[in-house]
């Protein structure tokens, strides 16, 4: 968990300090700072730090951070219903439940396919549950660090 939290610290830096054009650069950065990751794992990591490719003008293409590293308006209230209306998760293998506050579990449901955690395959919502679907290859331990990244005030 820490280690994940700690590479997604770096890949910020790395981008920020490093003028990067592919991911086989990144890569090689990561690992003279030892953290030696598959290019699956790099590609889920830029998805959650919403990292994208812009143009330089004359020579190509390098990544950046969202401008500013902010969080947009509209997520900033995606999140409020996640951080409002969730009171606690389980987990079966790759199967969780959510438990909400009565009436918010479609809010909830709707924030987290629109946040587009790269965690989650897909919810279904009723009431005051809802049923969460993790991808092939993720675990628990990464929805549950995904939330501390992007929700830290969620209780998990």
């Amino acid at each position: 968990m820490k280690e994940r939290h700690n590479r997604l610290s770096v890949v910020k830096e790395l981008i920020k300090n490093n003028r990067i054009d592919n991911q086989d650069t990144l890569l090689d950065l990561l690992a003279k700072e030892g953290f030696s990751v598959t290019q699956a794992t790099l590609s889920r990591d830029l998805k959650m730090l919403k990292v994208g490719k812009i143009s330089d003008g004359w020579s190509g293409y390098y990544y950046a951070l969202p401008e500013n590293d902010l969080i947009s308006e509209s997520e900033k209230s995606y999140i409020q219903d996640v951080r409002r209306g969730v009171l606690s998760i389980e987990f079966s293998q790759n199967f969780g439940v959510i438990k909400t506050r009565s009436g918010h579990a479609n809010s909830v449901a709707l924030a987290l396919d629109i946040l587009a955690l790269p965690e989650i395959l897909g919810t279904l919502a009723g009431d005051d549950t809802i049923f969460v679907i993790l991808r092939e290859g993720m675990t628990k331990e990464d929805l549950l660090e995904s939330f501390k990244l992007r929700i830290p005030e969620i209780e998990t």
